[in-house]
């Protein structure tokens, strides 16, 4: 099958049957549910744009299973220019979309899985490996949305998996047979699931041999009996049912269309199975899935920040006030805040390393600090954001009130900007710029990816902070520098004896020369 064009990605939605749930009714069917429609429209742009001339060096790749050219989000990373064109990649769809594209999550629970699963096999003898490349070339050949399924309920944070009063706080193994596993539990939060073909579920932490049957990893169709998704709350998502205008970004959505997906006594055929019991594996991961998804995030919100800091100079220009000095001001630090995350993100693509299996890797400690950025400078080019449109963006009439008989030209002549602009046009702009500066894709750059503890955490562990602290004994004489006493050709001692020894002579004929 040939990559899908954005129309046929969402006709093949039709083809599925998920048993999804929202506002505590059953829906049917997510294509023709308006509620679901931007979320779906998002993803499609993942498709679309594999087809445009102009973006497909980077929306495409070459399949290291089959040669062919495919989708890049189901492709494995096997080149630094692979890293980097995925993080360009992600800029480029937040530059289109204004909004979480979903996508990401399944793309790098592919890679990860692909590296972990070849390091069990080199060190257990098992077959998963083999297993995972053909699913691969599953997904690959019919250009298939997966959902990465990582974070779990979790319940009491303090008890491991196996100590929780409640064992469906984890998704787990309740049995094993001849044919493969069923599992029960859940999984919270995963962005664009309802409209994906796969779930890729994965462990969300390290674990101890207690924890065995808690250290899962499989993929499942969307539609596996046993599977319920329950589509969660979103700030102002009942706007969208109000008028395009209320929504500020009606075709794309505001965030990535988060969902509940509940486990039920499912049965994951052994074929499909990529982890079952490997519980000092999981952790190793976790890790490698966050780095790949942290590495995300100075793409994805860079591209997002292109599309803020854009409509912030609009509404300024609107009002007239485009050339004043403190709207320069604000809009400059909120392009140097995005295009550090941006620098962040390439580099930690350019020093990725590869990976026994023949898959890249990030480097993972640089991935951590550009996340970790991300959680801080976001909020802040948002705030920017907010102030820049001022208070307008809290305080517009809705779209029937300006559409009103009597009071509609009325209310919209006191919102006006500057002559010659459509004053529907400002309205528009912003909405739009609440929907990105107070909505809920704040929270989302906040944990996506691990809270910033989860990413300190990384950051500490590979710090090197022996290594530096080696260098400054190096640099005062602590520790030997045979470097040093190459460039001297003697002992670093002999040298500063000597040195100390010169300098005390000069300081003598200084004293001379000054007393005489």
């Amino acid at each position: 099958m040939a990559m899908m064009t954005g129309k046929e990605y969402i006709e093949s939605l039709r083809e599925l049957r998920p048993d999804v749930y929202f506002m505590g009714e059953r829906i049917p069917n997510v294509v023709d549910e308006p509620m679901f429609a931007p979320h779906i429209n998002t993803a499609a742009m993942t498709y679309e744009l594999a087809h445009d001339p102009d973006h497909a060096g980077i929306m495409t790749a070459t399949s290291h299973l089959t040669g062919k050219t495919i989708n890049r989000f189901t492709h494995i990373h096997h080149s630094i220019d692979d890293l980097v064109n995925k993080v360009r990649m992600m800029r480029l769809l937040g530059r289109k979309t204004g909004t979480c594209f979903q996508r990401c999550v399944g793309l790098d629970g592919l890679n990860a899985l692909y590296v972990i699963t070849y390091a069990m096999d080199a060190k257990l003898g098992t077959t998963y490996h083999k297993r995972f490349k053909d699913f691969l070339g599953f997904v690959q050949e019919n250009d298939l949305m997966s959902a990465g399924a990582m974070t779990d309920a979790r319940g009491d944070r303090s008890l491991r998996p196996h100590q929780q009063k409640n064992p469906d706080m984890y998704l787990h193994i309740t049995e094993r047979n001849d044919d493969g596993i069923i599992v029960n539990g859940a999984k919270l939060h995963i962005t664009g699931v309802i409209n994906s073909h796969q779930i890729i579920a994965m462990p969300t932490r390290a674990m101890v041999q207690e924890d065995r049957d808690f250290a899962v990893a499989f993929a499942t169709p969307v539609d596996t009996k046993g599977i319920k998704l329950v589509f969660a709350r979103q700030t102002n998502d009942m706007r969208r049912l109000d008028g395009s205008l209320d929504t500020g970004n009606p075709k794309y959505a505001n965030v990535g269309g988060e969902a509940l997906i509940i486990f039920k006594d499912v049965f994951i055929p052994w074929e499909r199975v990529f982890m079952a019991g490997e519980y000092d594996f999981a952790g190793q991961l976790v890790e490698i899935f966050a780095g790949h998804h942290r590495a995300n995030y100075g793409g994805c919100k860079v591209g997002l920040a292109d599309v803020v800091t854009g409509a912030s100079y609009w509404l300024a220009d609107a009002h007239g006030v485009a050339k004043s000095s403190h709207i320069l001001d604000k809009l400059t630090e909120m392009t140097s805040m995005a295009e550090t995350c941006w620098s962040c993100s390439l580099a930690c693509s350019y020093e990725g390393r590869k990976t026994p299996s023949g898959a890249y890797n990030i480097n993972p400690l640089l991935a951590s600090v550009t996340k970790l950025n991300i959680t801080r400078m976001v909020y802040e080019w948002m705030r920017l954001a907010q102030d820049i449109a001022g208070g307008k963006i809290i305080t517009l009439p809705s779209e029937d009130d300006l559409g009103a008989r009597e009071m509609g030209d009325i209310i919209t002549g006191y919102f006006a900007g500057k002559d010659g602009v459509d004053v529907k046009n400002i309205l528009k702009m912003l909405r739009l710029v609440e929907s990105m500066s107070v909505g809920a894709g704040l929270p989302e750059a906040m944990h996506g990816a691990g809270s910033p503890a989860a990413q300190k955490i990384i950051i500490a562990r590979r710090s090197g902070i022996e290594d530096k602290s080696s260098l400054a004994e190096t640099i005062v004489g602590i520790r030997r520098d045979e470097t040093f006493e190459k460039i001297v050709g003697k002992s670093e001692k002999d040298y500063m004896d000597e040195a100390a020894e010169k300098l005390r002579s000069e300081k003598v004929k200084i004293c001379r020369r000054v007393t005489t």
